[in-house]
C-alpha cells in the first residue's frame, strides 16, 4: 500500500480552457538562459501549506535528503528545423522534422511551411548533396518525406543522414522566442543530461542544472536517475477546445529503465524519502507506465496522457518546472500538482516580481 496519500482532488468543479488565461507582460519572455544556468530564480510553492517563497535555483539542494530520488529526462534535441528551396521554382521552404519513421528507408514525418506550395512528388533541396522527396500528405501542413544523398543506399545511411542534418539544420527554438537562431543555441537549448537523440524541444526544467549542482545532490546521497521521453512538436500545440476533456495530446515515445523504476518505488515505499520529478515530460512518462499497484513500471512505450485538474498522482510527489504559456497543457499539468488557485497566485507573483518566463526562464519547485 502507498505510504501516504500524495495528492488530492483539487477542485470539485471542472476547469475549462479559459480558466488558464493570463496576460503576459512585455519583456518577461526569456530569450536566453541564465548564466550560469543554476543562477536562475526559484519559486518554491508548498501546495500543502499554501505558501510561496522566492529563492535561487542553487538553493534547491536544501530541499533534498539522503535516499531521495530526482528523475530527469535525458532526451537530446537535434537540429530539426531545415531551410530548403523547392526544385524548379526556388521557393523558400521550411521543413520541421518531427520523427524518423524508418532509418533504412530514410522516411520522416515533417511539417512544411508554406504547405500550399508542397505536394506529393515535389523535391526540396537543402544543398547540393541533400534533398528530400515528398511521399505523402499526412495533415494540412504535415508531409512524409524521403531523404536522398550520396551513399543513401548503404546500411550506415541513418548516421550519415543525421550528420548532414546537423550540418544544415537549425536548433528548433520555441516560436515565442523572437530572435534568429544562433550557433550557441545548440548548447544553450540542451540539458546537461542529454544523451539519447530524438527530441525537437528541450525538457526545459533540466536547463537549470549544472554538473556542480548535481554533484552536491549526489554527495548528499540523492539518486539522480533518467527516463527518456522524446518531446515532439505537440508540446507547443495550442488547446483549441474549451472543454478540456475533448483535447487530444500527441503521442510521444518514452523509455524507463529498471534501475530508475526500482529506485523510485523504493523511495515511494519509504516513510521519509521523496520522489522529485524534473519537468512535465517526465511526469507524463512516469504517470503513464504504472503497475496495478500504482508503482512505476520499467519499459518502453508511447504516451498521449493529458493531465489537468483534478488528477490523482501516483508517482509525482514533488515537481520542478518552468513558468508556462497561458492555456498550455504544461500549465494545466502544473496546476494539477500545485492546485489551481495556488498556481494562479504563483503566476501573479511571478509577474509582479518580474520572473523570467518560459523555456529559458526561471523555475518553480512544487513541494
Amino acid at each position: 500500500m502507498p505510504k501516504r496519500q500524495i495528492s488530492r482532488h483539487l477542485s470539485s468543479e471542472r476547469l475549462r480552457l479559459s480558466d488558464f488565461k493570463y496576460e503576459i507582460p512585455k519583456g518577461l519572455i526569456a530569450k536566453y538562459p541564465a548564466e550560469p544556468r543554476d543562477s536562475s530564480r526559484l519559486m518554491v510553492v508548498d501546495h500543502v501549506k499554501e505558501t510561496i517563497e522566492h529563492r535561487r535555483f542553487t538553493d534547491i539542494v536544501e530541499y533534498f535528503s539522503a535516499g531521495d530520488v530526482l528523475v530527469v529526462n535525458d532526451t537530446k534535441v537535434f537540429p530539426a528545423r531545415l531551410i530548403g528551396t523547392k526544385e524548379k521554382t526556388g521557393a523558400r521552404i521550411e521543413v520541421f522534422l518531427l520523427r524518423e519513421l524508418n532509418p533504412k528507408s530514410r522516411l520522416w514525418d515533417v511539417i512544411v511551411d508554406p504547405a500550399r506550395k508542397i505536394r506529393i512528388g515535389n523535391k526540396i533541396v537543402f544543398r547540393e548533396d541533400l534533398y528530400a522527396e515528398v511521399i505523402d500528405n499526412t495533415t494540412s501542413r504535415g508531409r512524409t518525406i524521403r531523404f536522398h544523398f550520396d551513399g543513401s543506399h548503404e546500411m550506415t545511411c541513418s548516421e550519415t543522414l543525421y550528420r548532414k542534418i546537423r550540418e544544415v539544420g537549425q536548433t528548433p527554438l520555441p516560436p515565442y522566442i523572437k530572435r534568429a537562431p544562433e550557433k550557441e543555441d545548440s548548447t544553450r537549448y540542451q540539458t546537461m543530461f542529454a544523451k539519447h537523440r530524438g527530441a525537437v524541444a528541450a525538457p526545459t526544467a533540466g536547463l537549470h542544472w549544472t554538473p556542480e549542482l548535481v554533484r552536491k545532490l549526489t554527495d548528499k546521497g540523492v539518486r539522480v536517475l533518467p527516463v527518456t521521453l522524446h518531446i515532439g512538436l505537440g508540446t507547443f500545440r495550442n488547446v483549441e477546445v474549451e472543454d478540456l476533456t475533448k483535447h487530444n495530446m500527441d503521442s510521444e515515445n518514452f523509455t524507463i529503465s529498471k534501475e530508475t523504476a526500482d529506485a523510485v518505488n523504493q523511495a515511494l515505499e519509504s516513510s521519509v524519502n521523496k520522489v522529485t520529478i524534473n519537468g512535465t515530460t517526465v511526469v507524463r512518462a512516469v504517470e503513464t507506465n504504472l503497475m496495478v499497484s500504482r508503482r512505476l513500471k520499467p519499459g518502453t512505450g508511447w504516451t498521449n496522457k493529458f493531465i489537468y485538474p483534478p488528477y490523482e498522482f501516483a508517482i509525482t510527489e514533488r515537481l520542478i518546472t518552468n513558468f508556462h504559456r497561458p492555456r498550455s497543457t504544461l500549465m494545466m499539468l502544473t496546476a494539477a500538482r500545485a492546485g489551481y488557485d495556488l498556481l494562479l497566485e504563483a503566476y501573479q507573483k511571478a509577474i509582479e516580481q518580474k520572473y523570467r518566463l518560459y523555456s529559458f526562464g526561471d523555475a518553480m519547485f512544487i513541494i
